[in-house]
């Protein structure tokens, strides 16, 4: 078996551990500084998310130190998400591209400088959705909403192994064209250096000749 298809089997396998896996972190931001998380997300697929400052002073209302903004760009740049000093927020929609979505969130510089703590939750395809109203919306048995849920999963890592596939050919192509590219550009770095140990050989024998010393 090769390495490609190890590579795709453990990256299928791990797609469907991820579905288990609440996808939420809290992470660290300074003030005056920016921090950018990315997902690889497929497209057409649904994507929602939130995100929230933690209230240093529990029980009061959040100090305006604590305000953020944050924005969700595509892969080609386009916008799915802005905010301005706000404390939370939320976003939801369909990937029109496949690739690296970025979220990117910042907060005003202060002195002394604050640290704040932000938690984020970003969720695609089957983890997007919200199954306990699926199931309420439905009126489903357990059983039905776990085969329907079991569905929906196999169904994702299905589209998931094709879109690996495409991915490892376009990555397949690129290398080939890459070295195409190096073995042309080597050659020709070949014949520029035999044309000038040429023209250098020459120049010298010439140079000798009208010396008389050949």
């Amino acid at each position: 078996m090769s390495n490609s298809i190890l590579l795709l089997l453990f990256k299928v396998i791990a797609s469907a551990l991820m579905f288990r896996i609440v996808n939420s972190l809290q992470f660290e931001l300074k003030s005056g500084h920016t921090k950018c998380i990315s997902d690889d997300i497929k497209h057409n697929a649904v994507t929602v998310g939130k995100y929230s400052v933690v209230n240093p002073n529990d029980g009061y209302p959040i100090p305006d130190t604590h305000k953020i903004s944050g924005r969700i760009s595509s892969p080609l740049g386009n916008s799915y998400h802005d905010a301005d000093h706000v404390e939370s927020g939320n976003f939801a929609f369909t990937a029109a591209e496949a690739g690296d979505y970025i979220a990117c969130f910042w907060a005003p510089d202060h002195n002394p400088a604050v640290i704040l703590h932000v938690e984020f939750d970003w969720r695609s395809g089957v983890a997007a959705k919200d199954w306990l109203n699926v199931a309420k919306k439905g009126k489903i048995e357990v059983m039905e909403f776990e085969l329907k849920k079991l569905y929906d999963t196999v169904t994702s890592i299905h589209d998931e192994i094709f879109y690996l596939r495409e991915r490892e050919e376009e990555m397949q192509d690129l290398n080939t064209a890459t070295n195409s590219k190096m073995f042309t550009f080597s050659f020709l770095s070949i014949l520029v250096c035999l044309s000038v140990a040429g023209l250098q050989l020459w120049h010298l024998k010439t140079f000798f000749e009208r010396k008389k010393l050949l």
